[in-house]
């Protein structure tokens, strides 16, 4: 793992305290009758998330709580993820909808490349794709918002042949050592990974980077790798505003839809995928498994 050391940041200074309260935290959740597995995710995000709105390095929107958090400096880590020999390479970038990586998108279009940006939790729709022709040049800024996406972008199909070469995604937090990354806990960059493995747009070898500020890169083996899931994404680069890692995981990643961990609430919240099921269940002749039932509807 290649890291540039660190400048001294004082919205930072305080991570032994709130490695100390993880590790506390962490003994107080496995001492709870009835603890599920995922509820140091949630202890370990809030701690971020916590540390973000009180050092004042979360921006709007706020409170940063299940978010991808907005932080302090996202155009500074987008500009120097724009400089990665692998983006400058690159002609298709998938980017995750959320605020903090609105520059990222900003910058795939303003370099030529093509933009490959989901529909908020796929809900009201799939993938759109966006380059320079799809909008006129004075709404760059609108394009790359949600609103934008749905005025300007060319809806795809899953049957829309494409290849996308880097993946950004955002994130909570993330471990250095390994590549080990939360998300906001809804599953949704893991869904959307999923299905575009199934495409054959993606393939185990396409980078997938996160941009970050630094404070949410954890001290190198906060995560125990042992509590990762199989649908869980790791990442190849961590881009903040001061610096870049390549972590060198070898953690695995998904090789495609995970049905028998997709839950019905969330398949039930995601049209393209029952659409996909039912498509793929009368080519088999068979049903694909299905997810335990769960309150929150995550994977």
């Amino acid at each position: 793992m290649v890291v540039v050391k660190r400048p001294t940041l004082n919205p930072c200074q305080a991570r032994d305290g709130m490695r100390a309260q993880l590790a506390r935290d962490e003994v107080s959740e496995r001492s709870l009758p009835g603890s599920v597995a995922g509820a140091w995710k949630w202890a370990l995000r809030k701690q971020i998330w916590d540390f973000m709105e009180a050092n004042d390095i979360a921006r709007f929107p706020r409170p940063v709580h299940h978010r991808i958090p907005n932080f302090v400096n996202a155009d500074i880590a987008a500009q120097r993820l724009a400089d990665l020999p692998e983006f400058r390479s690159a002609q298709m970038v998938k980017v995750n909808p959320d605020t903090p990586q609105k520059m990222v998108r900003q910058l795939v279009l303003i370099r030529g490349k093509v933009l490959l940006t989901p529909q908020p939790r796929l809900r009201t729709g799939f993938f759109s794709r966006l380059s320079r022709s799809s909008f006129p040049p004075e709404d760059l800024n609108e394009a790359c918002t949600s609103a934008g996406v749905a005025k300007y972008g060319e809806p795809l199909s899953l049957d829309t042949k494409i290849k996308v070469d880097l993946i950004v995604v955002g994130s909570s937090c993330v471990d250095p050592a390994s590549g080990a990354r939360l998300g906001k806990g809804e599953g949704f960059a893991e869904l959307e990974y999923g299905i575009l493995r199934w495409m054959g747009a993606i393939d185990e070898n396409t980078l997938v980077v996160t941009t970050v500020h630094d404070c949410q890169v954890l001290e190198p083996g906060t995560i125990d790798v042992n509590k990762m899931l199989e649908h869980d994404v790791p990442v190849d680069v961590i881009v903040t505003p001061t610096q870049v890692i390549r972590t060198n995981t070898t953690l695995p990643k998904p090789s495609g839809i995970l049905w028998h961990k997709l839950s019905p609430q969330k398949l039930g919240q995601i049209r393209v995928l029952q659409q996909l099921k039912e498509r793929i269940e009368r080519e088999m002749g068979s049903k694909l498994p299905t997810g335990a039932a769960t309150h929150a509807g995550v994977l």
